[in-house]
């Protein structure tokens, strides 16, 4: 296997610093689909660049390979494997999901743009430098993290058959389907979800997923072994090696509705202690009290808003109103 390292310029900053990012490509000793797998275009979401430091020490035989404590040998791996473990390297100086109101007001949001305009804003000028690869690939992984408290799951799109069988394939407890276009509601369209990575190569046929892995800011050990396992596992599923897959997961798959419980006032969450990510839970369970800080008034006895899976708890515990506090999942297979 051929392993190289590349800078590319994704745009420039108006001082004519250039914005400057590492691409990695794996090329295999036979022929095979190519994959393109980035991480940290949200900038304080790490875990998939700790995952994709892993993969290329399992790949290479180099130190990473070993960061678990095991003896892993060399991958064989046929095809090309692209990885951008910095994707958005403006919010990852920031440690934030979006660029300043000085450097993109219009599009602050990286994965609100794909498949971007060379000729655009600057997210949307980044966005198209990367589709370059995106737009040569088999198929996509585009690695995230939740909020405070998540579950690790993966999102792929709904009514896209090869996309949900990637899904199941990296392996996860949860797999969220998510509607798009005009098969979802009037919130996926108000949030600019048209413009995400993965629904803009699902509708160019790319199969495509988004692990979400665990939550931001710090590794999650667990979280990590999962992707690296799901991405050895995604890329065993396409052609890419011959390995045998670890088999994880419960596989319950549900739907992302968009919906989600939030705060009526500003004030403090504090989330019951025995409620925990993952658990199924009806409609109308609490979760939770938010109360205020002063006079220690309880502003709203928070509860859930249907039946399915809690896969979100806030942990901050300082929020303001319409703040997320929880999310769950509306089950469809088991």
């Amino acid at each position: 296997m051929d392993h190289t390292a590349e800078r590319v310029t994704l745009a420039r900053l108006p001082s004519g610093v250039e914005i400057e990012t590492t691409v990695h490509t794996y090329d295999g000793d036979r022929d095979g689909p190519t994959v393109y797998a980035q991480a940290a275009q949200h900038g304080r979401e790490i875990n998939g660049t700790e995952v994709l430091r892993r993969v290329h020490g399992r790949l290479t035989g180099g130190p990473e390979a070993d960061v678990a404590g095991r003896d892993d040998p060399d991958l064989e791996l046929a095809g090309r494997l692209i990885a951008v473990p910095v994707a958005d390297p403006l919010t990852f100086d920031r440690v934030s999901y979006t660029t300043p109101e000085q450097l993109d007001s219009v599009n602050p949001n990286m994965n609100r743009v794909w498949p971007g305009d060379p000729e655009g804003s600057l997210h949307e000028r980044m966005a198209a430098r990367l589709w370059e690869y995106v737009a040569d690939a088999d198929a996509v992984l585009d690695l995230h993290t939740g909020s405070p408290e998540m579950l690790t799951h993966v999102v792929f799109t709904e009514g896209h058959e090869r996309s949900r069988r990637l899904a199941e394939a990296f392996g996860t407890d949860l797999l969220l389907s998510e509607a798009a276009g005009e098969d979802a509601d009037e919130e996926w369209a108000s949030r600019d979800f048209g413009g995400k990575l993965r629904v803009a190569a699902a509708r160019e046929d790319v199969p495509t997923i988004t692990p979400e892995l665990a939550h931001n800011k710090q590794f999650v050990e667990d979280a990590v072994e999962t992707g690296v396992t799901g991405v050895l596992d995604a890329l065993a599923h396409l052609g890419l090696l011959d390995r045998d897959p670890e088999p994880s997961g419960e596989r319950v798959v549900a739907r992302n509705h968009l919906g989600r419980v939030t705060a009526e006032e500003s004030g403090l969450f504090r989330a019951d202690p025995d409620r925990s990510v993952g658990e199924r839970v009806a409609a109308g369970e609490r979760v939770g009290t938010l109360y205020h800080p002063t006079s220690y008034e309880v502003i709203q006895e928070v509860e859930t808003d249907r039946a399915g899976v809690l896969y979100a708890l806030t942990r901050e515990a300082t929020v303001t109103s319409g703040g997320k506090l929880a999310n769950v999942a509306l089950v469809r297979e088991d």
